[in-house]
């Protein structure tokens, strides 16, 4: 004969063993990783906010990647050329790209679209202003 606990008790065991481990501090170590407080991103120039922001999908040298989605090589992009493109794509996402301009001054989204779009290979000397990123917010 079975008795008609022995399943939910190990199913609470189980579970118990998880709350412990997940409120015991045994997480992975963030390796040095740069945070940001509250819903702000804190870098100030365009080369950090790329190396900690955009270069998660887009990679380090702007080449973009394909995989688990596709991540546009931003260098030599001619859809660069105009500094508005960028902008709204900072600010309000497309595609897979979401809006992190949302979590940027516009100083910053000024910043990192200047960066993007004069380095890279792109040499596009136009540059948008804090007050540009305004306008389009």
């Amino acid at each position: 004969m079975t008795c008609s606990f022995t399943k939910p008790l190990g199913l609470i065991a189980a579970m118990s063993v998880a709350v412990a481990l997940s409120t015991s501090g045994a997480f992975a170590d963030s390796g040095g990783a740069t945070f940001s407080q509250g819903d702000k991103f804190s870098e100030k120039d365009g080369a950090s906010l790329f190396a900690n922001v955009c270069a998660a999908c887009h990679l380090d040298k702007g080449q973009g990647a394909v995989g688990a989605g596709h991540y546009p090589a931003l260098a030599k992009n001619e859809n660069l050329e105009s500094g508005g493109y960028p902008v709204t794509v900072v600010l309000h996402g497309l595609n897979g790209m979401p809006p992190v301009g949302q979590m940027m001054s516009d100083d910053q989204v000024a910043a990192v679209v200047n960066y993007v779009r004069t380095n890279f290979g792109n040499n596009y000397k136009d540059a948008v202003t804090a007050q540009d990123v305004k306008d389009a917010r």
